[in-house]
């Protein structure tokens, strides 16, 4: 199936590792162009050179104000145009209620809430019919889930931002999309796992809650997402598509 991404160009935040990476990855390989971003410049222009001449790194962190300008720019300058973006970025501290500190909340409203506004406000004002914002959001949008009590208060909320987005975006012929990933084997999962007395004990556990019974891999994750964020998904707009081997229990 051809998806139509073949010199398409897009923003891919956060996405030195993980499933932002998994996702430039399957982006690149179906032709399209990404500008990747991380707060390490290191691990960015190493990421970009991996993924080869058809992706470019910016070291930039999601809360910064100017990072959307900045992004697009690069986007337009490098590969002459700007066709969507995905904003992913690593997932706040774990814990509990009690747990967490005002400076945590502020610190993971500055990159995980805010900075993913200031982007899909940006690029909403610069992309053409066709175009499409992504957000990387998590199982939580629909469940909460013990210990990320952070990530409870604040993913819900970019779900309702975003589903607002596509409401007002569509009439221009843009689309919104929110990637719900469950349990994928990534560097973030696994520290979730470490977490525990029993690692292993707590993979397997979680394991016996997906029906497909085990993790599901950045991989196939990534090529989820591809798929929604290129023309071949024209017409699906305003969704939280879970992609978690079906552990959700609701429709």
């Amino acid at each position: 199936m051809d998806l139509g991404l073949k010199d398409r160009v897009y923003v891919v935040t956060g996405s030195t590792r993980g499933l932002g990476n998994a996702t430039a990855r399957e982006l690149v390989a179906d032709g399209a162009k990404v500008v990747i971003t991380g707060r390490d410049s290191e691990r960015v222009a190493a990421a970009a050179a991996e993924l080869g001449p058809n992706a470019v790194g910016v070291a930039v962190d999601n809360a910064d104000a100017d990072a959307p300008a900045r992004l697009i720019a690069t986007a337009r300058e490098h590969f002459g145009g700007f066709h969507g973006v995905l904003v992913s970025v690593g997932g706040p501290p774990a814990g509990f209620v009690a747990d967490n500190t005002d400076e945590q909340w502020q610190a993971a409203f500055e990159s995980v809430f805010l900075g993913a506004v200031r982007l899909a406000r940006a690029a909403a004002a610069e992309l053409d019919p066709g175009g499409v914002v992504g957000f990387v959001l998590s199982g939580s949008v629909y469940e909460p889930i013990a210990g990320l009590t952070i990530s409870n208060g604040l993913r819900p909320g970019l779900a309702g931002f975003a589903k607002s987005l596509a409401d007002e975006l569509g009439p221009r012929g843009i689309r919104v999309v929110g990637v719900l990933p469950g349990r994928i084997d990534t560097d973030r999962v696994r520290e979730l796992d470490a977490l525990s007395a029993d690692p292993q004990a707590t993979r397997t556990a979680a394991e016996s809650r997906v029906p497909l019974r085990r993790y599901g891999t950045p991989e196939e994750f990534g090529r989820t997402a591809a798929f929604l964020l290129s023309p071949a998904a024209s017409y699906v707009t305003g969704v939280m598509l879970p992609v978690d081997g079906g552990a959700r229990h609701g429709f």
